[in-house]
């Protein structure tokens, strides 16, 4: 038996026995291991070389810059041929083409030393687990690309569906998910966790639903997911989920029409505020009286849509537009708002300033905004959010509509549920909303700290179960309550 160059005789690898480097290369196969530079970096340690891993394009991806042949490498680069061998300026490289799906790479090795058996083995074998990496990589950022692309398709379809445009999402959402909106109804439901959590909880969802719902990670809020559904089962499929993971909590709305997504969505957000203090961790909107359902709903009509007849000398698309960006815009902040709906939030800035001049206006008023909220939300339960003349002229204030008895009932449990806090949180509360939610001007009226403030009025979030520090439907209706027993002045309307 010949002997090795260095003249030591060695014993071949029995069979199915692996030499320690080709154990070391399958190393970097592992899931925790799966990086082609590092395998680069590898291979010219253990081959006592340098090596370099080029695109078709010339671009190093890993390892060092090497001077090329570079009419070698542009014959592997095209498939002429599969590998190399050069030999010059007292150098020794070895070329390999490695195709994948995403193109053509070449790994070039180059030592002083001619290439033994062992390196030349070495070398094949790194460049097929180097073919693996790559087609493993393409593969999975493949997928990656295409569940993103299914991410913002299902966000834009939401987005449509925000703004009334029910025929553009229903067109959009035929060719990946037919009949999803072919419903005339549907429910939105909100499940809340852990943002870290939250692609997760959005795969679930999905999986839970069997992709026959919209689902939605939330562009506004980072640990929300949003789910639309036109099934009755969806909600217990939901809560099933809730109950398998702590710290996890489902709001959801009535049944809607299409047209109504933004309203549902509003009202799966207030049910969710509600969620966080049940034992179940769910909740739902109309499991709660809300004071519009106690007044006269053919005067609330009229009344409504006297405050918003200014708008309805524009554009259907155009007042469309204005009204959802309204609504949402009293539901969340600017920034959230412009998330939901995909605009900048100058945007949502322009389009509420326009209504607030043509209403006569001041949306800096918690009061306004709660009366206006009132008038939105009772336009869109309208067909057409349009009524004839006759009602809205002979219909009552908004003064009257308060007064009526059951209001007035509705409004006195709500609030005598603070009377019991012997902090006085119900003035403190009184005077924050008169502050327009400004802790610190509230604490300067009452001649107190304003941590104080936010401590009273976060504490009557559980006994009202309602969200009030962050502005929205459950704080409005708070003030109405307010308004209806008297405790605050009524804003003063064109139209009401």
């Amino acid at each position: 038996m010949a002997g090795r160059e260095d003249g030591i005789r060695r014993t071949p690898a029995a069979a199915g026995e692996h030499p320690g480097w080709a154990q070391e290369l399958l190393e970097h196969l592992r899931p925790a291991g799966r990086d082609v530079g590092r395998v680069v970096d590898w291979l010219a340690a253990t081959v006592r070389a340098e090596a370099a891993l080029r695109d078709a394009a010339g671009t190093l991806l890993a390892g060092t810059g090497l001077p090329l042949d570079e009419s070698l490498v542009a014959d592997l680069g095209s498939g002429r041929i599969a590998s190399a061998a050069w030999e010059g300026d007292g150098r020794h490289q070895r070329l390999v083409r490695i195709g994948h799906p995403s193109g053509t790479c070449v790994l070039a090795v180059s030592r002083e030393t001619p290439f033994d058996r062992h390196a030349s083995d070495v070398v094949t074998h790194t460049a097929q687990v180097i073919e693996l990496l790559l087609t493993a990589h393409g593969t999975t950022a493949a997928g990656h690309r295409l569940r993103r692309a299914t991410a913002d398709l299902r966000l834009a379809i939401l987005q449509l569906l925000m703004v009334e445009d029910t025929v553009a999402a229903r067109r959009v959402a035929a060719g990946l998910w037919p009949g999803l909106l072919d419903a005339d109804r549907a429910c939105v439901y909100v499940v809340e966790s852990a943002p870290a959590l939250r692609d997760r909880l959005a795969a679930e969802c999905l999986d839970t639903t069997r992709e026959e719902a919209l689902v939605v990670r939330c562009p506004a809020m980072d640990g929300h997911v949003i789910v639309v559904s036109p099934r009755e089962t969806t909600a217990g499929e939901l809560r099933s989920l809730v109950e398998r993971h702590p710290d996890t909590f489902l709001g959801g709305s009535v049944w809607q029409s299409l047209a109504r997504t933004a309203t549902a969505y509003g009202q799966a957000v207030s049910a969710l505020a509600v969620a966080r203090f049940r034992p179940d961790k769910t909740a739902v909107y109309a499991e709660r009286t809300h004071p519009e359902r106690l007044m006269d709903p053919v005067a609330l009509r009229g009344w409504a849509a006297r405050v918003l007849r200014p708008l309805d000398a524009l554009a259907h698309h155009t007042r469309a537009e204005l009204l959802a960006t309204t609504r949402l815009g009293l539901e969340f902040t600017a920034v959230n708002t412009a998330k939901i709906l995909g605009v900048s939030r100058n945007t949502v800035r322009a389009r509420m300033e326009r209504v607030e001049a043509m209403l006569g206006v001041d949306f800096d008023d918690v009061t306004t905004r709660a009366v206006v909220h009132l008038a939105l939300h009772t336009q869109v339960n309208v067909l057409d959010g349009r009524t004839s003349d006759d009602p809205a002229a002979h219909s009552p204030g908004l003064a009257d509509l308060l007064a009526g008895p059951a209001v007035g009932g509705w409004a006195r449990e709500l609030l005598g549920r603070l009377d019991r806090d012997t902090r006085r949180v119900r003035r403190t509360l009184r005077a924050w909303i008169a502050a327009g939610g400004n802790a610190e001007r509230a604490a300067q009226s009452l001649g107190v700290h304003a941590q104080t403030v936010r401590e009273h009025v976060r504490g009557a979030e559980p006994v009202l179960e309602r969200q009030l520090l962050a502005a929205g439907a459950d704080l409005y209706e708070v003030v109405l309550a307010h308004l209806a027993v008297g405790d605050l002045e009524q804003p003063v309307l064109a139209g009401g």
